[in-house]
């Protein structure tokens, strides 16, 4: 089964945290999980904010490229469409608000688990939760909006 990532255009896939293209990214893949979209990474000692326990930034940067995937996922999904279809949907994000609810252990696989709040015109609204071990440690939630068909060319 291919990843909501795998169908990005050519040109679009050099994004860091989900850019196929990015030797140095995070190159994350996200799957529908049926109304849920879930993406799974394990954080690298690189990753580290204080002995043990994941940076911040990396648990923001998983959450805005995971909802940015979803958005493009349910555009396609809301239209019946598959999604190596075109025009192809490609989102960016408008705004990412993120709570940490208590700290990320490092060494652990993370679950990003994402659902469509709500879906109107080019805008996307996804909430998503990221856990270690079962337990939510950041919540987030992304207003993602739809590229113009000729950004990055």
């Amino acid at each position: 089964m291919k990843a909501f990532q795998d169908y990005y255009p050519e040109n679009l896939a050099h994004c860091y945290g989900c850019g196929s293209h990015n030797q140095h990214g995070h190159r994350i893949k996200t799957y529908w999980e049926g109304e849920e979209s879930v993406t799974r990474f394990t954080p690298e000692p690189c990753h580290t904010a204080i002995p043990g326990f994941v940076y911040g930034g990396l648990l923001a940067s998983l959450i805005d490229c995971h909802s940015t995937g979803t958005a493009a996922a349910a555009m396609y999904r809301n239209e019946g469409r598959e999604m190596d279809s075109l025009p192809a949907y490609r989102f960016v994000t408008g705004s990412l608000q993120v709570s940490y609810l208590k700290p990320t252990p490092l060494g652990r696989e993370l679950e990003i688990r994402g659902r469509v709040k709500e879906i109107k015109g080019r805008k996307v609204v996804v909430e998503c939760s990221v856990f270690a071990d079962g337990v939510a440690t950041a919540r987030g939630e992304v207003v993602a909006v739809q590229m113009p068909e000729n950004f990055g060319d």
